[in-house]
């Protein structure tokens, strides 16, 4: 089937502007004026709905059938602890909508900022996700807090991922994971740094 959330990652940086956000009871201080229109809440809690099922992604350790051949299959690298990077997605569950996501992952502080810019909209929505589940929804309209039983990911998340080869995306060539049949991860061959990741309805494409 078709993929239900494809990101890329063409920006990956190890560290984050600490400087330019304050945090506060949940909620960062907007980095981008706001506009005077509303941004629809829809796609941010499409994110959310993921949450639970990469929780059990990355709890799963399947057998990797890669390694019953005598040599280990790559595996992905680690997500660091803290670092910022810019994602275009693309949802295809909602007619192709694209949007610029900046992500700010903080695992320390139990912290995580999607900073999300619809297409053809000047108002951001900010997705503030914590690690006891508790995510908070809003932009310059409205304002909602989602709990869910997971939070933030941990940075070795796809521990126990299975290998399915190498494959070129966007240009890049990357090795490819797989994990519970949920979700394919693309990581840069050269610099290890993610390229892309793509969240299926559970079928193989």
């Amino acid at each position: 089937g078709a993929p239900l959330y494809g990101a890329t990652f063409p920006h990956f940086r190890h560290t984050l502007p600490y400087c330019n956000f304050v945090w506060s009871v949940g909620i960062g201080r907007r980095i981008i004026p706001d506009k005077p229109q509303a941004t629809p809440m829809a796609p941010p809690l499409l994110l959310l709905l993921l949450l639970p099922l990469l929780a059990v992604a990355a709890e799963a350790v399947p057998p990797n059938p890669a390694a019953a051949g005598g040599s280990a299959p790559p595996v992905p690298t680690p997500w660091p602890e803290q670092f910022h990077a810019v994602m275009f997605t693309n949802l295809t569950e909602s007619g192709g909508r694209l949007q610029l996501i900046d992500l700010y992952y903080d695992w320390p502080r139990g912290r995580n900022l999607n900073l999300i810019h619809n297409q053809l909209s000047g108002d951001p929505t900010y997705d503030v996700e914590w690690t006891n589940g508790t995510s908070y929804i809003f932009d310059s309209a409205s304002c909602r807090t989602i709990r869910f039983p997971v939070g933030v990911l941990p940075p070795d998340w796809l521990h126990g991922a299975v290998y399915l080869g190498r494959e070129s995306t966007d240009g890049f060539d990357c090795h490819l994971w797989t994990k519970v049949d949920f979700v394919w991860y693309y990581e840069d061959v050269l610099t290890h740094r993610p390229v892309r990741w793509n969240f299926f309805n559970g079928t193989t494409p």
